[in-house]
């Protein structure tokens, strides 16, 4: 079942969202600007979002800064080299105020001189602030043994 709203301000939602999608996918790239691409996640969140990483353990609970820190470290420390995330297909479903970004995603990159590729699933969920679409939630999951996208 798909529901969303009608209307001319339905192509401007949808629009809203996939810039903040970009956004977030973006701030993953090693290289120039990374600090600039880290910062403008702050602006796409809720302050108070919860970003969730699975990917086979216990979940992991962030907030937007404990979520940005380590990975801030990691792309710009020489740690992580050469990586990027990008999402390679997505739906995004929009009621009213709320909406969410189911995707696949990809990365790669080099860690500590070794090359890697990897592939997952994120979900974002999104709220309509007096500011414009927001990021209120994030989770993600990668592939593993025994879990794989179809």
């Amino acid at each position: 079942m798909t529901v969303e709203q009608t209307g001319g301000g339905m192509a401007d939602d949808r629009a809203a969202i996939a810039g903040i999608v970009r956004t977030f996918f973006a701030a993953f790239t090693s290289g120039a600007d990374c600090a600039a691409r880290l910062d403008a996640l702050r602006q796409v969140f809720l302050p108070e979002a919860v970003i969730i990483r699975t990917c086979g353990g216990e979940p992991v609970v962030y907030g937007v800064d404990g979520f940005i820190a380590p990975r801030r470290k990691l792309l710009t420390d020489g740690t992580l080299t050469d990586f990027r995330e990008w999402e390679v297909s997505g739906r995004t479903e929009i009621f009213g105020d709320i909406a969410q970004h189911f995707c696949e995603y990809a990365k790669a990159g080099v860690q500590n001189g070794v090359g890697f590729t990897g592939r997952g699933m994120k979900t974002l969920q999104f709220v309509r602030t007096s500011a414009g679409w927001r990021i209120s939630a994030a989770a993600w999951d990668d592939e593993r043994e025994g879990l794989a996208i179809g």
